[in-house]
Order: C-alpha cells, then sequence, then structure tokens
C-alpha cells in the first residue's frame, strides 16, 4: 500500500460508501457471480517484455483436463486482438491446450488444461515485444493464437466455471490500471445516466490522489461511489490544494467554464473565490498573458476540471464551504458543494515538497522572473536621440523605425573592445513596394516615437503612408541585442502590387560568413536564392556576419507558432506565413553588389483589397553578444557521468554534468523524484570544490512526472498531438493522441513529446528555481532546446539568483538533416546564446570533412561570444584547440581530455591572450594556408596551437612576427610537450619544416630560455 493510498483512506474514510482491504480490494460483480478480485502489485515477479505488464491469478480447485474461468478484468484498452498466455504456477510452463471463448473489455471467459491439477494458473492477457531501437522501442502486442489440440478443444466447450480468479497484478505500482482505469460495465454506465438529473452530462467530484485517466470510460470507482453532488477534504494553511471535477458528456457539451464562490467558515472567515481556479479554462502562458480556453467535451467523453485553491497561510482553522459550478453553452449548470477542513497544520512550501498530492500545478500559471532586468554581464541600455547603446553595441533609426546603422565594438580576437566601430550596414534597413509597372511607391513617414526607455527594454513606433499603403512599425530592443519588429501594412484602398520586400544591406566584411536557409556554416556563397518550404525545412531566416560583427534575422507574421524540432519538425512544422510567404511566392535573395553583399526578403505579386492588413513581422540579433571568456574556458572543466566524487575530482575536471538515467537524476527531464539524493551528492562535490550542474529541458518529458495526466486534461497545450505507440506503458495508460520519444530500457522511463510554447515552461522556470533553492544545483545542461529566449532569460535569472553560478551548457545534435527540417542547430539556438556559457556541438556533426569556416561558424561559438567542446566520435582534438576546444569527458573511448589539460596546466594556460588564426593580429601563421596557427600568448612565452585542413601529409615552416610576440628569436626555443594521444615530444628550429599528419596538429611551446 503506498503512503499516498493511506492517507487518501484517512481523508476519506467519512464519505467513501464501503472500505477498501489492505489489499486494495474491489468487489465486482459478473454473471449474477459475486467475486472478490484485489489489484496489487508484483514488484516485478516476471518478465514484462515477454508477458506483459498485467495478468491474473487463477486458482483450479476443479478435476479433470478442463479449467474454465469468468475474469471480470473491465480493461480500458480492446482485447480483441491481443494474445491471452496461460502459465502453469507450478511449473512456469506455458499451456499449449487454451480456448478463449468470449473476450471484450468487460469480461473474458476462458478455459485451459489444468496440467499440474489444483493450483495456481497465470493468465498474462496483454503480451508484447519491443521492436525498433532501444531508446525508441515499439511496443508490439502479440496477436491471438490457436494452439489447442482439436480433442481438448472440443471437450473444453461442455465445461462449467470451476476456477476463480485471486486477484489480477501488475508489474509493478506504475503499471497498475487500479482504480481509475478499471472500467465500469456498458450496464452501469447506463443505469448511473439514467440515475442523473442532469441528462446531458454527469459531474464526478474526484480526489487529488487519483487523477482522471481514462478519455472515454466512466471509472468502476464512481459507480460505487455513485453520484456525488458536493465534495470534501482537509487542507493545510499555506497549501496549494487541488482537487477534480470529472465530467462525463452524455451530449456533446460546448465552452464548459467553472465558476467559484468564496469558501466561508463557520465564524465568517473567508478564503476568496480568487483564489480558486480552473487551470483548464483558465490561465497565465509563459509571457504572461492572461487567457481563458475554450474546453468542449465530446459525446460519451470524460473531461478532468482540475481546479486549484491557494490557502492562505493566515487562514483560521475550520470547515470552510463554497461552491464549484459547471457551466456549457448548450447545458443547464451543475453545482458541486466544496467543503475544505482547513487544519492547523502550516505548510510553507505550499506542500511542494509533496508533489503527489498535485501540489505543484500552481507553478503552471507562474510568472516568475518574468521582468526584464538586464542579466549578467549586460549593461542597461542607454538612448541618445535616435540610437540606442548595449554592451559592445549600437544601433542608429532611421525615421522610419529600421534599423540605419548598426556598429559592434568586439577585437577581431574577440577578447576585449575596441573604440573602431565595425558597421555592419552599406545602406538603411528598408521595405520596398513595387508597383506593377515596376516604380517604387515612396511611403512618407512621420517618424520614430520611443514608447519605453528602460534598462532593459526600449520600444519604438513609427507610422509611414501613402496614398494606397499604411506601414505601422512596432519595435521593441532588449539588452542583449534581440530586436523583435511588428510590421503591419494596412490597405487604404484597393491595391495592386508587384513586390513588398525588405532589403538588408550589409557591408562586405560584415557578409563574410552565412549559416542557414539551407547553407551550413561557412563562407556566404557569391550569389544565393531560396524558397519557402516549410512542409519540409525549418528555416525562416539566417545569420550572415563576421567573427565580431553579425545580424541573424527570421521572418513571420503575426501567427507564427514554434516549431517542433529534435527529429519531430515534420510532425508539427512551421506555419508558412501569409506576408513573406504569399502561397509560396515569397523567397531570398543575397548578391553582392561591389562593396554591398545585399539581402532581399521578398514576397512577391499580390493584390490587396481596402483595409486589408498583412503582418510583415521579423526578428534581428546583432552579434557577437559578449566577447569569449577565455578564462572560464581553461578554468571550468567538465565531467559528464555520475560518478564518485573523488573519481571525477582525481581527473582534474572541476563541474560535473549529470545526465538522466542514474540514481539521483533518473528520469528525463523531470528531476524532482530523487532530489534528495541529488542534494547529498551537490552537498557533497561542494564541499570537495567542485560543482554539479543538472540535465534538465523542455522537449521531452518522463511519464514518471506526477503531473502527466493533469497536463494530459489540457489538450494539446502541453503534449503534442500524435500517432502514439512507443513503449508499451505510453499505450496501455495514454492510449493515444501523444508521440512516443525518448527512451531507458534499464529504468522503463518513457518520454512523451512537448508541444512547444506552453504553461509547461512556466513550471520548468519554477522547477529550476526549486532545485537551486533546495537541491543546490549548479546550473543545467540543456540537451536540445524547445523554449524560446523569454523562457531562457527567466531560467538565467532563477539560475544565477543569490549568488548562484547559473552555469547553462547548451548541446545539440546536428539538425541539418530531414527529421530536423534542415536547420543548423547554431542558427536554430542563436536566441539562446546570449545565456549560454558553453556550446556542446555534437553528434552527428562532422569534424573531418568540414572547412575551418564551418567549424569557426556553426561549432565553436566564437562569433557570438562563446567557447565550445566537441562531441561525435571524440571530436577532433588538433582542429578543436585551434578555438579552444576539447572533446566531452568521458564520453567516448577517445575522449579523454586529461592529457591535453595538463598541457594547459603545464604552460599555464589561465591568463593568456587568445589570438585566432581569423585575425590579422595573429603573431603566427605557417607556409600552408591548409594549415592554420592560433596563438595563446603570455608574457615570455607562447602556444602555438597547429591545425591540418590539407589533403596529405604536410610540412610547414612557422611564419612567426616576433614583435607582435614580444619575444626575442635568438633567445627562444620551440617544444612539442608529449601529449598522450596528441603528439610525441619533440623540439624544433624556428626555421626548420614541422611535419604535419593529414587532419592532425601540434601544441607547440614558445618560450624564452
Amino acid at each position: 500500500m503506498t503512503a499516498s493510498f493511506a492517507i487518501f483512506r484517512k481523508n476519506l474514510s467519512m464519505v467513501l460508501k464501503q472500505l477498501f482491504t489492505a489489499a486494495i480490494s474491489l468487489t465486482m460483480f459478473n454473471a449474477g457471480m459475486a467475486q472478490q478480485i484485489k489489484y496489487v502489485s508484483s514488484n516485478y515477479g516476471w518478465n514484462p517484455d515477454s508477458l506483459g505488464n498485467h495478468r491474473a491469478v487463477l486458482q483450479f480447485n476443479g478435476t479433470g483436463h478442463v479449467a474454465k474461468v469468468s475474469i471480470s478484468w473491465r480493461r480500458n484498452d480492446d482485447p480483441a486482438h491481443k494474445r491471452i498466455i496461460i502459465q502453469d504456477g507450478a511449473t512456469g510452463k506455458k499451456i499449449i491446450n487454451v480456448s478463449t471463448a468470449y473476450a471484450d473489455r468487460e469480461r473474458a471467459d476462458i478455459s485451459f488444461e489444468p496440467e499440474s491439477g489444483k493450483g495456481i494458473y497465470y493468465a498474462y492477457y496483454m503480451p508484447y515485444r519491443n521492436e525498433g531501437r532501444s531508446n525508441y522501442p515499439k511496443g508490439v502486442y502479440l496477436q491471438p493464437e490457436n494452439t489447442a489440440d482439436g480433442k481438448w478443444l472440443s471437450a473444453s466447450k461442455s465445461a462449467k466455471i470451476n476456477t476463480t480468479v485471486k486477484q489480477i497484478e501488475s508489474i509493478d505500482s506504475f503499471n497498475s490500471v487500479y482504480p481509475m482505469e478499471v472500467i465500469a460495465t456498458a450496464k452501469e454506465t447506463a443505469a448511473i445516466i439514467a440515475s442523473a438529473s442532469n441528462k446531458n452530462y454527469l459531474v464526478f467530484p474526484e480526489n487529488r490522489l487519483y487523477p482522471i485517466k481514462m478519455k472515454n470510460r466512466i471509472p468502476y470507482r464512481w459507480i460505487q461511489k455513485g453520484l456525488q453532488h458536493s465534495f470534501s477534504d482537509k487542507a493545510a494553511r499555506g497549501e496549494q490544494y487541488s482537487y477534480q471535477l470529472g465530467l462525463y458528456a452524455v451530449e456533446g457539451l460546448q465552452d464548459v467554464q467553472v465558476k467559484f464562490t468564496d469558501l466561508v467558515s463557520n465564524k465568517n472567515e473567508k478564503i476568496p473565490a480568487s483564489k480558486s481556479l480552473c487551470i483548464n479554462t483558465n490561465g497565465i502562458d509563459y509571457a504572461t498573458h492572461p487567457f481563458t480556453k475554450t474546453v468542449n467535451v465530446e459525446k460519451n467523453a470524460v473531461q478532468p476540471l482540475w481546479c486549484t485553491v491557494d490557502i492562505p497561510a493566515t487562514v483560521a482553522t475550520g470547515i470552510y464551504k463554497g461552491k464549484a459550478t459547471i457551466t456549457s453553452k448548450n447545458a443547464s449548470a451543475t453545482t458541486i458543494d466544496i467543503i475544505l477542513t482547513i487544519t492547523n497544520e502550516l505548510l510553507t512550501d505550499g506542500g511542494i515538497s509533496e508533489p503527489w498530492k498535485q501540489t505543484r500545478l500552481h507553478w503552471l500559471n507562474s510568472t516568475l522572473a518574468q521582468d526584464n532586468t538586464v542579466i549578467t554581464p549586460y549593461i542597461p541600455l542607454t538612448v541618445q536621440g535616435n540610437t540606442v547603446g548595449l554592451l559592445g553595441r549600437k544601433i542608429t533609426l532611421g525615421e522610419n523605425g529600421f534599423p540605419a546603422q548598426i556598429s559592434t565594438f568586439f577585437t577581431p580576437e574577440m577578447t576585449g573592445y575596441t573604440e573602431q566601430p565595425n558597421t555592419l550596414l552599406s545602406a538603411p534597413i528598408d521595405f520596398t513596394f513595387l508597383q506593377p509597372d515596376g516604380g517604387k511607391m515612396v511611403l512618407i513617414s512621420d517618424g520614430i516615437h520611443f514608447t519605453k526607455k528602460e534598462a532593459g527594454t526600449v520600444q519604438w513606433t513609427s507610422s509611414s503612408n501613402s496614398p494606397s499603403l499604411e506601414m505601422d512599425v512596432d519595435a521593441s530592443l532588449e539588452f542583449d541585442g534581440f530586436i523583435a519588429y511588428k510590421v503591419k501594412i494596412t490597405a487604404l484602398k484597393d491595391v495592386a502590387l508587384k513586390d513588398i520586400a525588405m532589403q538588408i544591406p550589409l557591408t562586405k566584411t560584415a557578409g563574410k560568413y552565412m549559416m542557414g536557409l539551407g547553407q551550413k556554416g561557412g563562407n556566404r556563397p557569391p550569389s544565393f536564392s531560396w524558397k519557402w518550404d516549410v512542409a519540409h525545412k525549418n528555416q525562416d531566416g539566417a545569420w550572415i556576419g563576421n567573427v565580431n560583427a553579425g545580424l541573424q534575422y527570421s521572418l513571420r507574421d503575426d501567427k507564427y507558432v514554434r516549431p517542433l524540432n529534435t527529429n519531430f519538425y515534420l510532425q508539427k512544422p512551421l506555419l508558412l506565413p501569409d506576408s513573406w510567404g504569399n502561397d509560396n511566392q515569397g523567397g531570398v535573395n543575397i548578391n553582392q553588389q561591389d562593396s554591398t553583399v545585399l539581402v532581399n526578403n521578398y514576397s512577391g505579386q499580390r493584390s490587396m483589397k481596402k483595409g486589408d492588413t498583412l503582418f510583415y513581422n521579423f526578428t534581428l540579433l546583432i552579434t557577437p553578444f559578449h566577447p569569449i571568456n577565455t578564462g572560464f574556458q581553461w578554468a571550468t572543466r567538465f565531467y559528464h557521468s555520475y560518478k564518485p566524487i573523488d573519481t571525477i575530482k582525481a581527473t582534474g575536471a572541476t563541474v560535473i554534468n549529470i545526465h538522466h538515467g542514474n540514481a539521483i537524476n533518473p528520469y528525463i527531464n523531470y528531476p524532482f523524484i530523487e532530489y534528495k539524493k541529488m542534494k547529498a551528492y551537490i552537498d557533497e562535490a561542494h564541499s570537495k570544490g567542485l560543482k554539479v550542474k543538472i540535465y534538465n529541458t523542455v522537449r521531452e518529458l518522463s511519464n514518471r512526472a506526477y503531473e502527466t495526466f493533469p497536463m494530459r486534461s489540457l489538450g494539446h497545450e502541453i503534449y503534442s498531438p500524435g500517432k502514439g505507440g512507443g513503449f508499451s506503458w505510453l499505450q496501455e495508460h495514454l492510449d493515444s493522441d501523444y508521440i512516443a520519444a525518448w527512451f531507458v530500457p534499464e529504468l522503463k522511463d518513457a518520454a512523451i513529446v512537448n508541444s512547444g510554447m506552453s504553461r509547461w515552461h512556466n513550471y520548468y522556470v519554477e522547477g529550476m528555481n526549486w532545485l537551486v533553492q533546495n537541491a543546490g544545483i549548479d546550473g543545467i545542461y540543456l540537451d536540445d532546446v524547445a523554449f524560446d529566449r523569454i523562457t531562457m532569460k527567466r531560467i538565467k535569472r532563477v539560475l544565477t539568483k543569490d549568488g548562484h553560478p547559473g552555469i547553462i551548457d547548451l548541446h545539440s545534435a546536428n539538425q541539418y538533416n530531414k527529421n530536423d527540417g534542415f536547420n543548423n542547430s547554431g542558427n536554430l539556438y542563436m536566441e539562446h546564446f546570449p545565456y549560454l556559457n558553453r556550446l556542446w556541438f555534437g553528434e552527428y556533426f562532422d569534424y573531418e570533412k568540414n572547412d575551418p569556416d564551418f567549424f569557426l561558424t556553426e561549432v565553436s561559438g566564437i562569433p557570438f561570444g562563446l567557447m565550445g567542446e566537441m562531441l561525435q566520435d571524440g571530436g577532433n582534438p588538433w582542429r578543436g584547440m585551434i578555438y579552444g576546444m576539447t572533446n566531452r569527458m568521458p564520453w567516448s573511448d577517445n575522449a579523454d581530455t586529461r592529457p591535453i589539460w595538463k598541457a594547459w596546466d603545464d604552460f599555464g594556460m589561465e591568463g593568456t591572450s587568445m589570438i585566432g588564426y581569423w585575425s590579422d593580429n595573429c603573431p603566427v601563421k605557417t607556409s600552408n594556408d591548409k594549415v592554420l596557427a592560433t596563438t595563446y600568448t603570455k608574457k615570455g612565452r607562447a602556444l602555438i596551437s597547429i591545425a591540418s585542413w590539407a589533403a596529405a601529409d604536410t610540412t610547414v615552416h612557422l611564419q612567426i612576427d616576433w614583435k607582435k610576440l614580444g619575444m626575442d628569436p635568438a633567445n627562444t626555443i620551440i617544444i612539442a610537450p608529449e601529449i598522450k594521444n596528441f603528439q610525441p615530444a619533440k623540439t624544433f628550429d624556428a626555421s626548420e619544416l614541422i611535419p604535419v599528419t593529414k587532419n592532425k596538429g601540434w601544441l607547440l611551446v614558445l618560450k624564452e630560455n
């Protein structure tokens, strides 16, 4: 018996119509026979991956060769195409002579040969086998089979029932169907409907400890209780209390709502109605916008309505009474009396430490960390005239509201700032409106109007007009360099247009590299053309820039919805913008004209009627976000495994990344269940000078989440629609309408795909804040991301609150493939880069066949102010080092970073200046342009990293600018220290040829004698 069930029995003993036995028994009636059936858990008493998760324990007391039993199994699934396996309890042998005379959801009549005579036999009635990949299994249920001998089968037809059902067992308590998935029979359902006064729908108040799970059937528990017109329970002061109102729609219901009254005690103390909420009908979205949901219920469907009550901590004890009234547009109202006994117990945490009581549902409506306060290392925005300044950048706005110039002030090395601006634009960004004859329509602007000037946000508007069109611009710049534009085009009269386009004229220098719109990161092609294809491609913009000055843009409209990513894009792709897409007529052309790289975002020919509106919305990100932090890179060394603290510390690692699937973080993206073990581990790590981060992201969620069924009651708000399938638990308890995701075989942890932007992000922020405060986590390891920058900012705030380090590193598998919509990981996640500390790109990135410009733009993070690490096959350590990257320890056999860490420490990497090959200031080059060098300098010494992209083994001379190095060549030696699995020890003369193996390189120490 679970602790939560014991609490339930205690709290509801006064209102239950009958007591349940300690073994969780249920009295059922079938064919006039009373048969008491217990529902118990076996604690893995058999192998579920061959026999299934459920069995009936049968007692044969008869004689002869035929045992016959009638099992009132009351199943929510369809048994028609599922095999029944009878096992001899004495021998464990499968019985061959088996016959099913009748089977439906309510009962089955089964005969079998009792080979061991009187005794125990088992009927496994949902056996399956797992097909597919181990981490993406497909539970395939075994089809019925006919193995019975003909003579025995003939004899079995006249047999009478001589076998009883002792109990029904699930493989464990988590797989149990009791009590909320034990169905009422059709006769029982009809009878309770007939007894109701409201013939359109029935209301069943239900305790929070028993989440409503079935979509189309009433649980037998409700038949036992009968129709209830009131609900009562106990709650503590300060508790975030919840309960359910289960609707069964006899007829379809439209626009269901719930209204609450004050809860009033007999001493006239009140819990105001404003403290009650139905999360199914009302809420606050992830961007703080209140909303009301339309809840429709199909005929013969069950709809749980989860209601929460925020019990004030100061409320007086006593019995509080109020009402919850369910209304529908096409049915009469039903009122349920709510009676809460408020005890003297005070819950200072709101009951959060007991999440199985659904005390965290209020997190779904949280607005925690929403204020747009400036986050370190960023600085408050400044406004002077039409110029807005921010960390390392400034934007001057034109009268039409669009950037007339964008400048950055980062050095080419990306390690600091310069006073000399790096200008991005050769002319202002502007919209052009082409008339049918090719002439440009002129719109006159009324100038910039600033509507907000705050440290974190500056907003402005502008309106431009012609006799035919009006363009209203509403824009917002945030402290990290993100600009959101809402551009509303209104037809003032009927008008025909050859094109509406936005042109971004970049300088040749700022347009050196490109990533996105189907282009892998690297040098921008001389000319480029692209068309919309949202059904197959997650592409709506690109990053174009240089190492120290760039711009990402995305084209959207007012109906933009964030698509799914990471293998699931095709199941929820982008919506084609009505404006930019224009029935797939729109696209992008990029061409270099003299010193200008013109990015032309066109939408094509169209007509607009007077009063028609189109939204040509777009976003901009000005890169880089900040200088790279080389000191953090050298000093912060990650270890990716759950191991003893002393073992990890001995490697030289300083930060432990705890993935899921282990003792302290077992379930994917739900790191709450073993938080006490997590805290003990983190406390030990802190005592020994190490930090601990955990795996936790939004994309898919473990089926172990306590809130799984409350969130399923919200329709597709939190879980994405899908074809179902996957691991057996999902099929047996969710039935359908979901996407099965990652699965951990050892823990039977089966994840479900999130739907995208939803209130789950509010819960996620609250959860991260709780883990910082209660488990002491030092940050998070993100494995791809399915939320936007609003949530990322909130996460960074709660992780860094009260001086916590708040380290965030992002891992991504390469998104440039069919299932992900051919997007670049860097382009997809750039909106999150301002808040990351390190990149991990990642599975399926090819470190051998790609050019240096790919490493620089799509892997290293340097053009955005970040540094990274490698993953796939251990990475290429020689090429990685010219970007300051190592591989990920200890993920693969060749991912031992300790030798390079030792080389760093022996040289003294902390305090060095990193001067990359991409900078004209790099003091060391080689005689082969396919062999690149990056220099790490400090007084009296330098570390030269050399990596080859040459087609074969080669030799190179070092071309050293001794003046830039500040070293005397006559008094300097070049040493290659021995580094295990990297290079042998060797000494070179400055003038001699250095052999370089294909795809490899050297780490050379230059130091003065």
